[in-house]
């Protein structure tokens, strides 16, 4: 397939770049230390917090990969989406009113005034190695496109590390010197260019298909495309009202209560209040915008006639080549890059300040406002663009959606993030070794689960040893690695006499803690 991407496409696409590149090295040009440089001085409006966590939710993944699901499948996903609301609600209420009690600027922080230092590494290392991964596999999706896109003009195997560098240099380098605010207020521009090109894909797909929209539901009703609600007690379908309102919630309490990523921003708030309202409308905002993209793919479906595509990552894609017009197509293939320029600035700066604040000030022993600190911080964000990028052209292309892949990995350790955060808030005779066994334990398990529908394949001799693990559905994997960290945190408790958490020195919280 060669691609139709002509002069005005390739303005449209230069000139965003440039200019979100532009306004982030903009805005982030008189940053003054690690508070300004890693949560904004916390006085990041609520509002902007708001669409910067949907903006970082709201990956190529989404944008690529959600129309396929819809495309192969129905609106199942939205049981999914609505199990996030939930899980906003139970962090609003349950973990945030912790983090606003001190001045911390990594979620991990609470962790060591409950515990100790050691738990507090541990965890900010798990973080740092599940983000890199999944968030490798976010870049590596914005490459699809472009590659089909320039079609067979260019070898494929030269146009996606070329995409892919690209992608990452640019987002390196106004994220480096932006720190937060950049971050934040380029997802703004970001969120809006994705949005309005999932808005154009539905009214050209309604004017390019014969009847309009009104024969695209008529159709996808008949063939049951149009299902929201499936009350199926099965645990490896992903799509169903237990699966995504119980697993959905959990999920959503893992990665925006215990992932890095999205507390810093809410540390970014002025408030707790402005945090909880922040956290809470991103979650209606995300179920109105899953509800875009699976239409999306709905009307993709009734265009191609249901016909099959080798992915279905591809299928979107297929269509910005063959049936955008001029300068759209330009416009669509920004937004895809939007999407993910979003989430890999905002996954660079908070692994840049868990390094800073969980590893590198303990080790170190200066101070957060120390300007050594700072600097090491921006040459933190630095390496941690580089690594993404490089793991991202590392990446396979595999029949698997990439959405599914990256959720995948996610949930792979967040369950026990979660656990080890439940652990310190709700169960008083937890202590340190008790929170890190839970926590290695529940890890440990949970990637024998991931990778049991795997090893089945491979030998399938083990398929009837292995049982109702190989067929595990990905929502489920945060609520069981949740409860076996919970569960061995408990019974480990009992091991030794109750004892008071452990009181951390006036100084060191001050410390380390911001």
């Amino acid at each position: 397939m060669t691609g139709r991407f002509g002069l005005l496409d390739l303005a449209v696409l230069v000139a965003y770049l440039a200019g979100t590149t532009a306004l982030g090295m903009y805005i982030g040009r008189r940053q003054k230390g690690t508070s300004d440089y890693f949560v904004g001085n916390r006085n990041i409006p609520w509002w902007a917090v708001l669409f910067s966590i949907v903006a970082t939710e709201t990956s190529a993944l989404t944008f690529i990969s959600i129309p396929g699901l819809a495309y192969v499948g129905n609106l199942g996903f939205l049981q999914v989406a609505a199990g996030y609301i939930l899980g906003r609600i139970g962090v609003a209420y349950l973990l945030l009113p912790r983090y606003f009690q001190g001045d911390i600027v990594t979620a991990y922080a609470m962790l060591e005034q409950r515990f100790g230092r050691a738990t507090r590494r541990l965890t900010s290392i798990v973080f740092m190695v599940t983000r890199a991964m999944a968030d490798s596999v976010r870049v590596f999706a914005t490459a699809i496109p472009v590659a089909l896109i320039l079609g067979s003009s260019v070898p494929r195997q030269w146009v996606m590390p070329a995409a892919i560098l690209v992608l990452g240099a640019l987002t390196i380098l106004y994220t480096y010197r932006g720190g937060m605010r950049a971050v934040v207020w380029t997802e703004l521009l970001q969120a809006s260019v994705y949005v309005v090109g999932g808005l154009s894909a539905v009214v050209l797909i309604g004017m390019s298909t014969a009847g309009g929209w009104s024969a695209i539901l008529a159709s996808a009703r008949a063939q049951g495309k149009l299902q929201l609600l499936d009350f199926s007690r099965v645990i490896d379908q992903p799509h169903t009202v237990y699966a995504g309102l119980i697993g959905g919630a959990f999920l959503a309490m893992a990665s925006h209560g215990a992932d890095q990523l999205i507390v810093q921003r809410l540390l970014s708030c002025r408030s707790l209040r402005d945090a909880q309202r922040a956290i809470i409308g991103s979650g209606v905002v995300v179920f109105l915008q899953f509800t875009l993209f699976l239409m999306v793919g709905i009307g993709l479906w009734g265009l191609f006639g249901g016909r099959e595509f080798a992915t279905p990552d591809s299928i979107f894609p297929t269509f910005i080549i063959e049936q955008m017009p001029t300068g759209l197509t330009g416009l669509l293939v920004a937004a895809i890059i939007a999407a993910t320029m979003s989430t890999h600035s905002g996954a660079i700066n908070s692994l840049a300040a868990a390094t800073t604040h969980d590893i590198y000030i303990p080790l170190s022993g200066r101070a957060a406002t120390d300007p050594v600190t700072f600097r090491m911080g921006r040459r933190f964000a630095l390496v941690w663009g580089v690594v993404l990028t490089a793991g991202a052209l590392l990446f396979k292309e595999q029949g698997t959606p990439v959405v599914v892949v990256a959720l995948g990995i996610a949930s792979f350790t967040l369950g026990g993030l979660l656990g080890a955060f439940f652990l310190g808030n709700f169960w008083a005779r937890a202590e340190q070794r008790d929170a890190i066994l839970g926590l290695v334990i529940g890890i440990a398990a949970m990637s024998f689960v991931v990778f049991a529908k795997q090893l089945s394949a491979s030998y399938p001799s083990l398929a009837s040893a292995l049982g109702p693990l190989s067929r595990v559905a990905w929502p489920w994997y945060v609520l069981i690695g949740t409860s076996i960290t919970v569960g061995i945190g408990m019974l480990s408790s009992f091991t030794h006499p109750l004892r008071a958490a452990p009181a951390q020195a006036h100084e060191t919280l001050e410390e380390n803690a911001r």
